[in-house]
């Protein structure tokens, strides 16, 4: 029994038989040497239960020698302490991934308390950043420097990135939960989020008077052509191209006045069913905030009147179907395509759809709505406990939306009587 040393290593040759040369100064440590010439270092130990085990360290060539010894001391300490090496790599090689936790946290936490927009925007960046990023690394091996990697990878989207870590925060929060880390290691911890710059935009009055008068003339004569083409070259244009219109979809334009006078999210309109409208009661029943189900939005005049006149496909639960396919509720492309031709000849090329859910919420601070009725009314996911109270009378509530709508409706039609917002710069 030699010393294993790397000349006695070398100098042992095949000889057709699978045979272990064992270390004369370390028990368990040794060189196994395979009939095609093959040497790899093993170890041998009996584990707590008094099993003897033998496990390869790696190959000679691979390792070194005074390498594989220094490994071989680090695992005897470890069986010393009643570890089982062997159990725990097989432990690391079945060990759930961060995959099996996405499934898991998606089918568990996501769909049981997320509505549905949340839902949508988590299963995106599930999808298209989590999984090929870190998807194959093991739930207990991910550490703060990978997470810190994926995030200053998104440094130029600050937003997202912040988005991004708030998701892989509560995944690994779950994660703990369920017995995959240990307690008080989510790897997002201690990591800096990047500073947003927050978009406050909306319309004030003479914005929305002027995108009153585009709508008003979308819906009666169509929107003039947008000629973006130098003078040289518009010669190849038709020479009615600066008097032409073209019709816009009556129920993008429905959808955008619903925006204006509910304050609800585009998702939310475009999904709206003629089951979810109560004339009577005059009221919308829109989704809640959060963890599924719906609630109840109050229906002011203004937005009555819009229902009223929505032409009902026969057979399609949605107040905005697509026309080609009324089975579906039209898409949000479509609006938001639209919206862009709108908001030019608006001369608000800033403005986002979602921003007039902004404004909306500013005219409801104007009409005298305080941050709880605002909140209320945006249907907000921080109203406090006392909401519960005012869901019982809406009252309150359906007077501030009266007034508002009555608002929305004035600024859009103040500019009715001056000159075209759509005429040609």
């Amino acid at each position: 029994m030699p010393n294993l040393s790397k000349r006695t290593v070398d100098a042992e040759k095949a000889d057709g038989k699978r045979r272990i040369v064992w270390d004369s100064t370390m028990p368990g440590f040794g060189l196994l040497v395979l009939p095609s010439g093959t040497k790899s270092f093993v170890l041998q130990y009996r584990n707590s239960h008094g099993r003897s085990r033998r496990m390869t360290l790696g190959r000679y060539g691979t390792l070194t020698v005074d390498q594989a010894r220094k490994r071989a001391r680090e695992l005897l300490v470890d069986v010393s302490k009643s570890q089982d090496p062997i159990a725990l790599k097989a432990k690391q090689r079945t060990a759930p991934k961060v995959n099996d936790l996405l499934d898991k946290y998606l089918s568990d936490h996501v769909e049981r308390h997320n509505a549905q927009s949340t839902q949508a925007a988590v299963r995106d960046i599930v999808g298209r950043i989590l999984r090929p990023k870190i998807g194959t690394l093991r739930v207990d091996a991910v550490t703060r420097a990978d997470i810190a990697t994926l995030h200053s990878g998104m440094a130029g989207i600050p937003r997202q990135a912040n988005y991004v870590l708030s998701v892989i925060s509560k995944a690994f929060n779950c994660a703990e939960a369920w017995g995959m880390r240990p307690e008080f290691t989510n790897p997002v911890r201690g990591i800096k989020r990047y500073k947003e710059n927050h978009r406050d935009r909306f319309l004030d009055d003479q914005e929305l008077a002027r995108l009153g008068v585009v709508l008003n003339d979308a819906e009666k004569l169509g929107l003039p052509w947008a000629i973006k083409a130098p003078e040289a070259k518009q010669k190849h244009l038709p020479k009615d191209a600066k008097s032409r219109r073209t019709p816009i979809d009556p129920f993008v334009l429905a959808a955008i006045r619903l925006l204006l006078f509910t304050g609800a999210r585009l998702s939310e309109v475009l999904s709206l069913e003629w089951r979810h409208v109560d004339p009577d009661g005059r009221t919308l029943s829109l989704p809640a905030r959060k963890g599924g189900g719906r609630a109840l939005h109050p229906m002011n005049e203004a937005t009555a009147k819009i229902l009223e006149g929505i032409l009902r496909f026969k057979g399609s639960p949605f107040v905005l179907p697509r026309v080609r396919n009324p089975q579906r509720h039209l898409a949000k492309e479509v609006v938001e395509n639209a919206w862009q031709r709108i908001r030019h000849h608006a001369q608000i090329p800033d403005v986002r759809l979602h921003d007039l859910r902004h404004t909306v919420g500013t005219f409801a601070a104007r009409s005298g709505g305080n941050a709880f009725l605002i909140g209320h009314l945006l249907r907000h996911a921080n109203i406090s406990m006392t909401s519960r109270y005012v869901n019982r009378d809406m009252d309150p509530i359906r007077a501030l939306s009266d007034e508002l709508g009555e608002r929305i409706a004035a600024g859009l039609a103040g500019s009715q009587g001056s000159s075209r917002a759509t005429s040609r710069e």
